[in-house]
């Protein structure tokens, strides 16, 4: 299927010759999670022309389990609020392109140029940027050779191949507690193990983590490596205040250890800060007129969903208020 709003020539996009005015979109979207997909509904609603480019609908959404804070929900699988949202979204007829990561964001005189990996061009007028976060990778040895074999990044996709086996999860926040609530769900025998003294994981996450009894806390320990041929078979770990080593038989290892920004698509057009994180004011303007950005990717704190939907609709109106300023629509 072919989208308007991209140019064949791909050497439009390296001297950023303006596009023709008909195949421009007011507004292109970037991501797939609750800030973009909010921004597209916001944009539809505005009668805006736009096109929201992803790899996928949900984004991060699609590997969390179980949701008890988002409003109009008591309790509801991540999984599913992210079909909510997609559902809402396809029911604008909003163009969309899945599947191919975009690569690079440049600026002309009055139009991004957006270019994905298979050579596609989408030009608009205005933009928003909410691509989200990624995992960090551990770097131990082992970690990555042993990826899919043992050591899993998304405990929604992979607890249930560990009912009842012993597995090590790395990290100390809301999302190894979350991975913990999942692997509880199959009696799996958990040791977590956490860089820092104490747990960074809301109370009420470990106050449910322990009321289970096969759970090991083990704080202010390091994971050293990971062993195993063919698969995980074990891990060793070290005492921060000992410097003791310890290894441990294991069946499985998840690591919970924090996000990064997925801003390297316009790390040298818009301000990021150290961690690489968008930089934007209250009405999710960045330093570049006519970008805005939304979600996770930005410096906004408290990473929630719900946050990230409602930086999605600040974006949308900032951005629509923009084109009207601007005398673009």
């Amino acid at each position: 299927m072919e989208f308007p709003g991209f140019i064949l020539d791909t050497s439009a996009f390296s001297e950023l010759q303006k596009p023709d005015e008909s195949t421009r979109y007011d507004m292109l979207i970037i991501g797939g999670g609750a800030a973009a997909m909010s921004a597209a509904i916001y944009s539809a609603r505005k009668m805006l022309s736009l096109a929201l480019l992803s790899i996928d609908f949900g984004g991060l959404m699609n590997e969390a389990s179980e949701i008890e804070n988002y409003l109009g929900f008591q309790s509801i699988q991540a999984r599913d609020l992210a079909s909510r949202f997609e559902a809402h979204v396809k029911g604008f007829n909003v163009p969309v392109n899945l599947g191919v990561p975009v690569v690079k964001v440049q600026q002309g005189n009055d139009f991004f140029m957006v270019r994905l990996e298979d050579g596609k061009l989408f030009s608009g007028r205005t933009l928003v940027f909410a691509t989200g976060e990624r995992h960090r990778e551990l770097a131990v040895k082992g970690a990555r050779d042993l990826i899919g074999r043992g050591v899993s990044y998304c405990a929604t996709c992979d607890a249930p191949l560990f009912r009842e086996k012993k597995v090590m999860i790395v990290g100390g926040g809301n999302s190894a507690f979350s991975t913990m609530l999942d692997l509880m769900r199959v009696n799996a025998e958990i040791i977590i193990v956490n860089v820092t003294k104490g747990w960074q994981a809301d109370t009420i996450l470990l106050h449910r983590a322990r009321q289970y009894s096969q759970i090991q806390f083990l704080d202010y320990h390091e994971l050293v490596r990971i062993n195993g041929k063919e698969r995980v078979e074990s891990a060793t770990i070290r005492n921060r205040e000992s410097q003791q080593e310890e290894t441990i038989p294991l069946d499985g290892i998840f690591i919970e250890i924090g996000l990064i920004p997925n801003s390297g698509p316009v790390k040298d057009l818009v301000e990021l800060n150290e961690t690489g994180e968008v930089v934007i004011d209250h009405e999710c303007k960045t330093n570049v007129p006519g970008f805005f950005s939304a979600g996770d990717v930005t410096i906004i704190p408290h990473k929630q969903i719900i946050i990230s939907a409602g930086e999605g609709a600040k974006a949308s109106l900032s951005a629509y208020d923009y084109l009207i300023k601007t005398s673009q629509i």
